[in-house]
């Protein structure tokens, strides 16, 4: 009875919110000499001292409770979760309540000045259970993801959040990929829900207020921070501030998941050739994974134009990875054709490709192209079906595409030899074959090529458009029944994903 009474008496007065540091300190020196009694019966007193403020507290208090949580993690592991989950729970600005109209809102406090020390402490605990605990990462992560704050919360909560998921990935690098796929998977839902029409309209509405204040980010990740960066927040003056909320969040996660590639590709300014093969490699896997098959997002696929920009060698090895993913019939089709778009979009839009390199894409496209119409000329299936037909219709529109933005490049220098090369490419027979590319691919891209080549004589399009457009864009698509079903909708289901990035940072 008596002992129960004292147990009582010590889970209350470490429950005390007015507990003294020197209290504080005497216990936890006690726990750690203690620390092979705190076995799984202990769990509720254990509980109880994870939930101790000591983050607040005098350096002393805060040495003693890594003291603390080292001896405790490495002599009973049993308590491994709960400590990750305390320590996690500390990647978010602590909690405020402020009362508005009589109502409780409850969310991120941004004035505290000790919130970037607070996080270096957190990593710094975090680095001591891994180093007692060799097992920490596998443990840690599934905390990571349930502890991931949702999109409506603050921007402040989800930048830190995200910034300190990115923090520890310097010091376990094991977790890299699986961080980066979760983050990368938030913001795809945040990409997704926000559409480009939904931005533009909400930026037009909004009369937003002239300050030129621009925020940086370098060096975030660096894990020794400077004191002028203490409480960075990314977000200033409201002239950079997205009107629509979904995008002002996703805005500032990507300008978060800029700095870090940038910082990781980068020693002391200097392109790291190793480190960025790495990181690009995590970004490839992530990309194949969450993004190609992810249709209409707008920004989050810039990650991948961002780290390519770096080295050419980068923006070849993606554009090979892409090609691979495209002629491979293995794939399934939507991927083929959604590769297929990020080719076209990627050698029109990114300007640190070379004219050597998009007609080296050129040449293998439309040599495949060349070849689809041999085998399809003989064949049965030689008519105008986008279900048949997806990747070469797909391949068609990024050549087509990549033409309209670089053929000014293409035919700079030489003119004669610029045409000669585009003359050798035989975009008249592609134009004029069974598959009829023109009447699949859109129209706005059909146009542009179409006045680009009869512009350098290269073919005339225009009788086939013509033809097509008399036919009220008929499609023939192969019915259960295998009879030949006419539909009136263009079906190629195209995007591009480098279409110009509007987020304002």
């Amino acid at each position: 009875q008596g002992e129960t009474t004292d147990f009582e008496l010590l889970k209350r007065q470490l429950s005390d919110p007015d507990i003294k540091d020197a209290q504080i300190i005497n216990w936890l020196h006690e726990f750690r000499a203690a620390v092979a009694y705190l076995t799984k019966e202990l769990e509720q007193l254990v509980s109880i001292l994870l939930k101790l403020p000591w983050l607040r507290r005098s350096r002393e208090v805060v040495e003693e409770y890594l003291g603390f949580l080292g001896n405790l993690v490495s002599a009973q592991t049993v308590h491994l979760r709960p400590c990750l989950r305390m320590i996690v729970s500390h990647f978010v600005p602590p909690r405020v309540t402020i009362r508005e109209d009589d109502v409780d809102i409850s969310d991120s406090d941004d004035d505290d000045e000790n919130v970037s020390e607070n996080f270096n402490t957190c990593h710094r605990a975090l680095q001591t259970v891994a180093r007692y605990v060799p097992s920490t990462p596998q443990f840690l992560m599934p905390i990571l993801v349930e502890n991931f704050p949702f999109i409506n919360k603050s921007e402040r909560t989800l930048e830190c959040y995200v910034h300190n998921l990115l923090r520890v990935t310097v010091y376990l690098p094991t977790l890299r990929l699986q961080i980066l796929e979760l983050i990368i998977e938030k913001l795809l839902k945040l990409d997704v829900s926000t559409p480009q029409q939904d931005i533009e309209d909400a930026e037009e509405t909004a009369n937003n207020s002239d300050s030129e204040e621009k925020s940086t980010e370098e060096g975030l990740f660096d894990m020794e921070e400077d004191e002028e960066r203490k409480g960075n927040k990314v977000f200033s003056s409201s002239s950079e501030r997205m009107a629509h909320p979904l995008a002002e969040r996703l805005d500032i996660l990507m300008t978060i998941l800029f700095s870090y590639i940038k910082d990781v590709c980068h020693v002391d300014g200097k392109l790291d050739i190793n480190s960025t093969k790495d990181l690009y490699r995590d970004l490839v896997s992530v990309f194949d994974k969450l993004i190609l098959p992810t249709h209409a997002s707008c920004h989050v696929q810039y990650f991948m134009f961002y780290i390519c920009s770096f080295k050419l060698g980068l923006a070849e090895a993606f554009l090979n990875h892409l090609w691979k993913k495209l002629h491979d019939p293995n794939n399934p089709s939507v991927i083929r054709q959604t590769a297929g778009s990020y080719i076209g979009s990627f050698l029109a839009r990114a300007k640190f490709i070379p004219a050597v390199t998009v007609k080296a894409c050129l040449d293998l496209l439309v040599n495949w192209m060349h070849k689809y119409i041999d085998n399809q000329d003989t064949g049965a299936n030689a008519f105008c079906d986008v279900a048949l037909h997806g990747p070469f219709y797909s391949t068609c529109q990024a050549v087509f595409y990549t033409l309209i933005f670089r053929h000014k490049q293409l035919l700079d220098g030489n003119l004669r030899k610029g045409l000669s090369y585009l003359q050798s490419l035989n975009f008249e027979r592609i134009v004029m074959c069974q598959l009829n590319p023109l009447k699949i691919c859109i129209p706005s891209v059909v146009n542009l090529f179409a006045a680009i080549t009869r512009k350098y004589q290269l073919v005339f399009c225009y009788t086939i458009i013509e033809r097509n457009n008399r036919q009220f864009i008929p499609v023939v698509r192969s019915g259960t029944g295998g009879d030949l079903v006419q539909t009136c909708i263009n079906p190629l289901d195209s995007f591009f994903p480098f279409d110009p990035y509007i987020l304002k940072r």
